[in-house]
């Protein structure tokens, strides 16, 4: 059973390494996306930036 630490992780996507990061991560923040609240989600991060691009683009 997972703790409520384990919950509370935050994950984020780094543009340098193109990974996956968990929230202590040593990269700085000019490289990463995110904060998301799971592993999976932080793994689409540049999926969601590309829909958010075309939405805007669109003028949405």
């Amino acid at each position: 059973m997972a703790n409520s630490a384990d919950n509370e992780q935050r994950w984020w996507f780094c543009t340098r390494h193109m990974t996956v990061e968990p929230d202590d991560t040593p990269c700085p923040g000019k490289d990463l996306l995110g904060p998301y609240p799971t592993r999976e989600e932080a793994s689409h991060a540049l999926e969601k930036v590309r829909e958010r691009n075309e939405a805007w683009d669109a003028g949405e």
